[in-house]
């Protein structure tokens, strides 16, 4: 008697999810390097300094405008005080760490920026960098 041999079936690697998964992340990047590009659209001249540098990671900050009448801007978006104190401490509890990118006008008062200096403090900041272009 004689036993039929199963055919065995070839394991492959398929490559049709792969390309997929890897559109779907180049469509994602783009998408998300645009809405941080557009949240810096408030009209600030940056102050220069001789020893500015571009931080390594840049991601995950909300970004903080302050104009140089010292009205405050979450992203695009104007804000007061509360606005600005309740956004960072409801962006503090659902994403932690709180890590800000803040954008002061170079005629900024300076009591506004140390007024956002407070509330970020108060909100729990734990890494705020400052925009400024090289000298």
């Amino acid at each position: 008697m004689k036993l039929a041999k199963k055919q065995e079936d070839e394991i492959g690697f398929q490559l049709a999810p792969m390309i997929d998964m890897t559109f779907l992340l180049l469509i994602f990047f783009m998408v998300t390097t645009k809405i941080s590009k557009e949240q810096v659209n408030v009209e600030i001249k940056l102050p220069t300094a001789s020893n500015a540098s571009i931080p390594d990671d840049l991601s995950n900050r909300d970004i903080i405008s302050i104009d140089k009448d010292g009205a405050y801007y979450i992203g695009q978006n104007p804000a007061d005080k509360k606005q600005l104190t309740a956004h960072l401490k409801e962006r503090f509890k659902v994403t932690p760490p709180l890590r800000l990118y803040v954008r002061a006008d170079k005629n900024t008062p300076g009591k506004q920026i140390k007024e956002l200096m407070r509330i970020a403090s108060e909100a729990g900041a734990v890494n705020v960098i400052f925009g400024t272009y090289q000298d």
